[in-house]
Formats: C-alpha cells, structure tokens, sequence
C-alpha cells in the first residue's frame, strides 16, 4: 500500500467523521419560499437557537448562575467587604424601630446565604429593602446605597402631617394627599386641622382646592366633616360653621361668599346660595326660635 492510498485513506476517513450540516429535506424545500441553501441555513440558525434555549433551561434548573452569583458575593466578603452597620438619614417622624427591622432581615438573609455571621456587600439585596421601606406610610421615597467597605445608608424622605383624620373612632395622621401616617393618641393630637367622616382623607385634595380659593380662611379651620360621600361641613376656630352645597364649584362660591360677608349679614343669609351658616352664640345670648312663617292670606 502506498503513501497515496495511506493519506487517501485517512481523509476519507476523517470526512466520514465529519459532522453533517443541518438540511432542510428537498421535499419541505421546494414547498418554501426560498432556495435550499437559504432553508438550511434558517433551520440551522433556529436549531442553533434551540441548543441555546435548552442549555439555558438545564442552567436556570441547576441554579448555576445563582450559585456563581452567591459564590462570588461570598468571596468579595471574605476579601472585606462586609456590612458592619448602617446609617439612617432623613427620620424625624417615623419609628426608627421599624426601619432597623428591615435592614436587619436583610442582614441576616444575606449572611446566610453567604454562610458567615456578616452579609457580604454584594449579598445585599438594596433594592429589597427600599421596596419594604416603601410600604410604611410616613415613607415618601427611600434611597439604600452602599458605602464601602463595609456600611449602607438608608436615606428617607418622609411626609409631611397636613391633617388628622377621624374615623369609626380612630384618629390618623394624613399627609396633603390623604395618605394615612400613622395612628395619633387623642391625648397626643397635634394642632392640624380636622377631617371626620368615611373617606375624608380622599377628599383631601378637593378640600385643599376649597380652602386655596380663600386663603384668609384656611388658618382659621378648625374641622372638615365629609357628609354622604358627597359634601363637607367646616368647622372654623371662630365656632362658625359652614355647611357647603354639594359640587366642587358650588362649594367653592359659596365659601367664597361667606368670605366676604360678615357676621350680621350672614345672619340674613340668602337661601338661593344653598348654603347653611351657623354662627356662634355670644356668653349669654337667648336661644330664639325661628320665627314662624307669615299664615296665608286668604285672597
């Protein structure tokens, strides 16, 4: 046997060994818009993308990426970078407590997952623990950042008190766009304004709107009763109440009439503004009935 036939041989052996491409059958191929050579390479790039799909299921099931993620965090930890403590910026209201339980589950799940008494930084899930802080009423918005090597700030925009809220005997703290604070001691009150009734707080904005129109008005509110889920009853530091039509632009002109007259005229208070006005009795006064309508005249 010669050389040639040695060498012819083994290359036809070595393209017996060589892998087929992926073929479109002829039959499917003359069925298809386009030519053979075009279908093989689409069926090649889709049973490419098969492989690829199956090879990222078999990892996702295994959890490999989570343990190299894990792993990695674990080993950033080990060089020194772990979370020895925290700072909380921006609290003046909220109980401090509740955000030191949020940070410290976290803490505690990242360190075991790492496997060490202390949470490595990279373990530390910020996002996490914003999303909790989120979920209290005094937090506006809270941004976790990480400061190395070995702390994380939690920084917290709280809301601001506008009013308190009254309601099936519970008192609450509300900002100016009703959102419930927390929960207020009658003996512990502070001096805001009073909302009363079933969704008042709701009704806060609308309010707002109201009392922005007289602004000479608004300090001077002492209370706000949301009646029917349909109109409010104010209440004003004077004693004077005002019992407003229903509608946000009724309302608002005829709070704006009441702003510009005073008490003697509000005694003689037009009926065709809808609106009821209660005035205060000075120490002493007599209660008077309302005096009885005039009989009818016979004609």
């Amino acid at each position: 046997m010669t050389a040639a036939h040695v060498r012819r041989g083994g290359a036809a052996r070595a393209q017996a060994r060589k892998p087929s491409k992926v073929a479109v059958p002829k039959k499917i191929a003359k069925r298809l818009p386009v030519n053979q050579a075009r279908a093989n390479k689409v069926a090649a790039l889709i049973f490419g993308a098969f492989v690829l799909a199956i090879g990222v299921v078999v990892l996702v099931a295994l959890d490999i990426p989570a343990k190299a993620e894990r792993a990695a965090g674990a080993a950033i930890g080990e060089a020194g970078f772990k979370v020895s403590g925290y700072q909380i910026v921006g609290l003046n209201h909220m109980n401090r407590a509740l955000v030191d339980a949020v940070v410290a589950d976290e803490l505690r799940r990242g360190a075991a997952e790492a496997g060490s008494d202390k949470a490595p930084q990279a373990l530390v899930d910020v996002s996490e623990i914003r999303r909790r802080l989120l979920g209290y009423g005094w937090v506006k918005d809270a941004r976790v950042s990480r400061r190395l090597p070995d702390s994380l700030v939690i920084d917290i925009v709280e809301r601001t008190p506008a009013a308190l809220w009254q309601n099936q005997g519970q008192l609450a703290l509300i900002d100016d766009h009703g959102v419930v604070l927390d929960r207020v001691a009658v003996d512990k009150m502070p001096d805001l304004p009073l909302l009363i009734g079933p969704d008042a707080n709701g009704q806060e904005q609308q309010l707002g709107r109201l009392l922005d129109s007289v602004p000479s008005l608004k300090p001077q509110l002492a209370s706000a009763t949301w009646v029917g889920s349909r109109r409010w009853d104010l209440g004003f530091q004077s004693g004077e109440a005002v019992l407003l039509p229903e509608g946000e632009a009724q309302a608002t002109e005829a709070l704006a009439h009441f702003a510009k007259h005073d008490r003697s005229d509000l005694r003689n208070w037009p009926r065709t503004h809808q609106m009821t006005v209660r005035l205060p009795r000075a120490p002493g006064e007599p209660i008077t009935p309302p005096s009885a309508p005039p009989p009818p005249q016979e004609g």
